[in-house]
């Protein structure tokens, strides 16, 4: 058994020696008296004790309250205070010095043995905490992670070297300061303030992280891209404590993850150029071989050649000049929309007037191979749109009809104009080939062609215009397909945009 070393502080002799006799039975080891509070803290210093019996009411200037704040403050050794005086005053001033005891006199032997155990365990658990206290701050201090934590309120209590050069606030000027004025985040997506993690959690008492897109702004106002998780620390279940918020720096990680995103980019650009190239190549050289082919046969058979041999030909080289047209057409407006730059034009149009005339415009063309149907459910269908987009979605996804649709195949153009919500709905149907599943999330990708297409010509560019200028309208489209059944394309424009003339970026 280790042997419990005790100071008696007692003005009374007697007192004194009677206390010293009991602890003597009861096994511990006095290492003196002393009468007055000077006489006191010397002995302290002096002897070491393990503990400090001390009489609040001594003799000269200093009384036992104030010795036992300096041997408390100073030493560091746990006091049991002792007096005949119990009063609501003297109680007070005995606690600000924060005693491991208080027995009121006259006490037992017993009463004597109970306060001296109980006050030493309290200091041997109060010294635990304060290692536990130290180990955990010297952690924290060393962490590469800046860690801030606040109290219930959100009013900061800590941080560590960490989030000091993060933040750019000291130590000293963020302790007392509610936690939103030194951890201030942002949406990087829409560049606003957001409400931070910490605030979260103490409202919603969970671990809470920000999103992957959030910055801190420092005290200087540097952004920061950072990770953060917010944990709640809980005195009792349903008690919140405070909140302790972890968070690092991300700029490393951003800074390679847009390097990443640019490479990928540059060799998809540099993958759809050699793409391109390749296909405007073959796109243009079957009609270009129809023009040779004609204007030799014309030039070999000169005068000798038939007018009706000679209509066949000429025709033949406007119809290859047409198709290169709409390629060049194709490729220059793809070339604005790779470059950010679509014209975007609003101008009031009757949507009914509009729709019969390229309805006619295709009837005219292929009305002997297809049935053209056009109808409206609307009396009203007068709208602001952009007539050359509105041309390119309706005029690609019905030459996509015609293309995919056996001859004598009915292909329906139906318009809806809802004044309450605004928009306008056109559906396309056809009776063709249908769209095999498995192409359906790379319809709209540049140069793509379903697999089911097989001979038919096409350069894979038609619904890829449709679709940025359907975007360039704010509005949205679909499909239903069925494969050897046909298939449905459903456009909704808004009928009145805010937008006037304008480029879309």
């Amino acid at each position: 058994m280790v042997h419990v070393r005790v100071l008696i502080v007692e003005d009374e002799v007697i007192v004194a020696r009677t206390i010293a006799s009991q602890l003597s039975q009861l096994g511990y080891i006095v290492t003196g008296t002393a009468s007055s509070g000077n006489v006191a803290i010397a002995k302290a210093l002096e002897t070491k004790p393990d503990i400090v019996l001390m009489d609040i009411i001594l003799k000269g200037e200093m009384d036992g309250i104030a010795a036992s704040s300096y041997i408390r403050e100073q030493l560091d050794i746990p006091v049991i205070f002792l007096t005949a005086y119990g009063d609501a005053n003297t109680l007070e001033r005995a606690k600000i010095t924060q005693p491991f005891g208080y027995i009121v006199k006259p006490f037992t032997i017993k009463d004597l043995q109970i306060a001296i155990e109980i006050a030493l365990l309290k200091y041997q658990l109060e010294c635990d905490l304060r290692e536990n206290r130290d180990q955990l701050a010297t952690l924290l201090n060393s962490m590469s992670d800046a860690v801030i934590a606040t109290d219930e309120r959100g009013i900061v209590t800590f941080m560590n070297p960490a989030s000091e050069k993060l933040t750019g606030w000291c130590k000293e000027e963020a302790l007392g300061n509610d936690i939103s004025q030194i951890f201030r985040l942002i949406d990087d997506v829409i560049n606003t303030t957001i409400e931070n993690s910490v605030t979260r959690a103490l409202q919603e008492q969970q671990v809470i992280s920000s999103g992957d897109y959030t910055s801190l702004i420092a005290k200087n106002g540097k952004k920061i891209p950072i990770g953060d998780k917010a944990s709640p620390l809980m005195r009792r279940p349903n008690q919140i404590a405070g909140v302790v918020v972890v968070f690092w720096d991300l700029s490393a990680k951003r800074e390679t993850e847009l390097l990443k995103q640019a490479l990928e980019k540059e060799q998809e650009v540099n993958r759809l150029k050699s793409l391109f190239i390749s296909t405007v190549s073959h796109e243009f050289r079957n009609p270009l071989t129809v023009i040779q082919t004609a204007v030799e046969l014309i030039d070999l058979k000169g005068a000798n050649l038939p007018d009706a041999k000679r209509t066949t030909y000429v025709k033949r080289i406007l119809t290859a000049v047409q198709t290169m047209k709409h390629l060049m057409d194709d490729v220059l407006f793809m070339g604005r929309s790779e470059a950010g730059k679509i014209l975007f034009n609003p101008v009031p149009l009757n949507l009914h007037k509009f729709c019969q005339e390229i309805i006619e415009e295709f009837a005219l063309i292929e009305g002997s191979l297809h049935e053209f149907v056009f109808t409206c459910e609307s009396q009203n269908t007068d709208a602001v749109m952009d007539e050359r987009l509105l041309h390119y979605i309706l005029g690609n996804i019905l030459s996509n009809a015609v293309k995919y649709s056996p001859e004598g195949g009915r292909i329906e153009l139906h318009l809806k104009c809802d004044s309450l919500t605004g928009i306008a709905t056109f559906e396309i149907q056809d009776q063709g080939i249908g769209i095999p599943e498995a192409d359906y999330n790379k319809l709209f990708e540049s140069f793509y062609r379903a697999s089911n297409v097989q001979l038919t010509q096409g350069n894979g560019l038609g619904l890829v215009i449709v679709k940025r200028s359907v975007e360039a309208h704010k509005g949205q489209i679909s499909f239903t397909s069925q494969v050897g059944v046909g298939t449905k394309f459903t456009v909704n424009l808004p009928l009145n945009p805010e937008l006037s003339v304008n480029t879309i970026e």
